[in-house]
């Protein structure tokens, strides 16, 4: 009965395409030159608005699978998409009943749109791109600068609803942060996040996890991972995402598609991770989750891969609970191989870290690395995507097994494609500078990338009896090992190994990417905030964290100098070789406080170098860098897969890119409302 009503579902989605085909170049050459000319010619940009720019990318290689991988692809992406609403219920319990009213209303546009439509049209356009009503990125409520009595007009001609709730908190100081990483509160109170219900504390929910773990456990499951804690009765209980459990609705058809993909997996080790992923969807059991992940990384032949399930708990304030996530990928065959040298080597890297022998793995085991192609994104890894990614996120499972980096090409181009000009000559100090960051500054980046996924996130190991990191470092593990990544790139891409591996040609690209680092680490990111705000997301504190730590660790030898030349700042490396060494010692000390779960001292480097920024520093990069007209945050239109029918069978799937954000956010929201 479902697979005939999957076939219905396929018809509808084909009757609404309209491309033709793409024909497949005769040759190398030709097809070289109409993928040049191609980037030449695609929109990058669509629009910018409030501090966002909605950028498309491209899918090349799409013509060279097979048919039997294209319906991979394609059943892998309506799966991704069939949970689309259980991110939006996990960022906010109101998330859904607001996007909902918003849906209704710009479906039904009245005639008379008034004097505020602009302001509305805008704050609905940030509220999807976040997935709620909470900035995707600082997490601060979006402000609506509409009035109350307009949105009500709004709705009364449209015919859309909310609770008297619901609608307030639009408008109130409620709820005011997503995600709230200010130690000096309690994590949990002071976050709008829905994994946990409103009234439960950070002290409560830390104790009901205590209690749940097992003393010495080498394999532990990742307690919370697929659950909202709740209180019923006056107890703590939890209630897992699974088939019968919250989000039956919307899980029940991401395992339809699963076992759709499951039927043209490309080999039987996909064929079995895919049947591992869709029974822990069925039981919500997290043994089966670590089975799975064992088996998916064992999956190194496949062409079309994905990510799919609850993953990463950057989310949640104690770092136990995921967002769902899903990305789709081809693998870029070329470029893989050309990379892959990175993880046949990458025994070397743990060798010569600078950081404790005892922390050191004496056998790095199965860290495969691809560059890969997005065919599509759903959950939390869209519209904002990340560039790069390794999993599985269980310490023992990448010990005892291995892990999975990928970055992701076609989305670094499309950021390449669509840079703004301008940064650089502003925030440059010399033309020395200016010339190198232009010369390497994409080559540096995507090996820092590299670095930071494959080497960075495989590297080092816990002392014995240590608990894992979300339980000793607590708020602080993520900015921490985002941290040791980074600085495990960053002293290693100065290496003499990378450029006698060929990876890059010259030491100029590495000065490149220190001169990128510090420059964006101390003065650039700082535009994402608004005056007055501290840093709380994981990414901006750890940069802030190695640049502010390194500059007062190099001070006395003027490694890294503060110039102000008319007014302006700029922060100048003097000493390349005294940088790496810093780093060498900064990787050396995050590695041990990992490894040893020192909270203590991790929290004191994230509190005094990660969190504050200097209020005049911020307004002048403010004012520097509005002049420019590029906005801080990008995201990405999906491009579009429609299956081509003989009858009931599929005999191709083409791809169209759409260009409208707004239109692709109501067509989701009339697709795949499943809660």
């Amino acid at each position: 009965m479902r697979k005939i009503g999957f076939l219905a579902m396929i018809s509808l989605l084909v009757n609404q395409a309209c491309t033709n085909p793409q024909e497949a170049p005769t040759n190398l050459e030709k097809e070289q030159s109409e993928m040049k000319e191609s980037a030449n010619d695609f929109q990058w940009q669509t629009e910018q608005f409030a501090d966002l720019r909605i950028l498309r990318y491209q899918i090349p290689g799409w013509e060279k699978l097979s048919l039997k991988q294209k319906k991979l692809a394609y059943y892998l992406c309506q799966a991704g998409m069939e949970g689309r609403d259980i991110l939006w219920d996990q960022l906010y319990r109101h998330n859904l009943e607001i996007r909902k009213a918003l849906e209704t209303i710009l479906s039904n546009v009245p005639e008379d749109k008034g004097a505020e439509w602009d302001a509305f049209l805008v704050y609905a356009k940030r509220v999807f791109f976040s997935n709620g009503i909470h900035h995707h990125y600082s997490h601060a409520k979006i402000e609506a600068d509409f009035s109350e009595e307009y949105l009500r007009d709004l709705m009364s001609k449209t015919g859309a609803s909310l609770s008297e709730e619901a609608f307030a908190v639009i408008f109130n100081d409620e709820d005011a942060k997503g995600v709230s990483k200010d130690s000096s509160k309690d994590l949990l109170l002071n976050s709008a996040i829905n994994f946990y219900d409103a009234d439960i504390s950070e002290e409560e929910a830390i104790a009901f996890y205590a209690a749940k773990a097992i003393e010495g456990a080498m394999m532990p499951v990742s307690q919370g991972l697929n659950s909202k804690l709740v209180r019923e009765n006056g107890q703590l209980v939890e209630k897992v995402w699974h088939i019968d459990g919250l989000y039956s609705a919307a899980i029940s058809k991401i395992v339809d598609w699963l076992t759709l993909a499951q039927g043209v997996a490309e080999n039987p080790q996909q064929a079995k991770a895919l049947a591992l992923l869709i029974e822990y969807y069925k039981t919500g059991d997290l043994k089966k989750w670590d089975e799975y992940n064992i088996a998916w990384v064992m999956d190194t032949a496949s062409t079309v891969d994905y990510i799919n399930s609850f993953i990463e708990v950057y989310h949640d304030p104690l770092g136990y609970k995921a967002t769902y996530e899903t990305v789709v990928q081809v693998k870029d065959l070329d470029a893989s191989e050309k990379m892959a040298v990175i993880s046949e080597n990458i025994q070397y890297f743990e060798d010569e870290s600078p950081i404790m022998d005892i922390h050191k793995k004496e056998k790095v085991v199965g860290v495969s690395y691809r560059m890969i192609n997005v065919v599509g994104e759903a959950g939390a890894t869209t519209p904002a995507t990340p560039i790069g990614v390794n999993l599985p996120n269980a310490q023992w499972i990448r010990e005892m097994h291995g892990s999975k980096s990928i970055s992701l090409t076609n989305i670094e181009g499309a950021y390449e494609n669509a840079k703004g000009e301008g940064f650089l000559e502003e925030f440059a100090f010399s033309s020395e500078e200016l010339e190198r960051a232009k010369k390497y500054g994409a080559v540096s980046s995507k090996m820092h990338t590299a670095l930071h996924e494959v080497v960075g996130h495989a590297s080092g190991k816990l002392e014995p009896n240590v608990k894992t990191p979300n339980e000793t470092l607590k708020n602080y593990s993520s900015t921490l090992e985002e941290a040791r990544a980074d600085l495990v790139a960053l002293y290693f891409i100065l290496d003499q190994k990378v450029l006698d591996l060929g990876l890059m040609d010259s030491f100029e690209a590495g000065k490149a990417e220190y001169d990128n680092y510090i420059r964006n680490g101390l003065m650039l990111q700082l535009r994402r905030l608004k005056p007055g705000e501290v840093i709380e997301e994981d990414h901006m504190r750890n940069r802030q964290l190695i640049a502010a730590w390194a500059y007062e660790m190099g001070k006395e030898a003027n490694v890294i100098e503060r110039k102000v030349i008319d007014a302006k700042t700029y922060f100048v490396i003097n000493d390349y070789d005294a940088l790496r060494e810093i780093f060498g010692q900064q990787l050396r000390e995050i590695q041990r406080i990992k490894s040893q779960g020192d909270f203590k001292a991790g929290s004191t480097l994230v509190e005094n170098y990660g969190v504050q920024v200097d209020a005049e520093l911020h307004q002048e990069v403010l004012n520097r860098t509005e002049k420019l007209n590029i906005a801080p945050y990008q995201g990405f239109i999906q491009p579009v897969m429609k299956p081509v029918m003989n009858g009931d069978e599929i005999i191709d799937v083409e791809l169209e890119y759409p260009m409208d954000f707004l239109e692709q956010m109501l067509m989701y929201g009339e697709r795949y409302s499943n809660l």
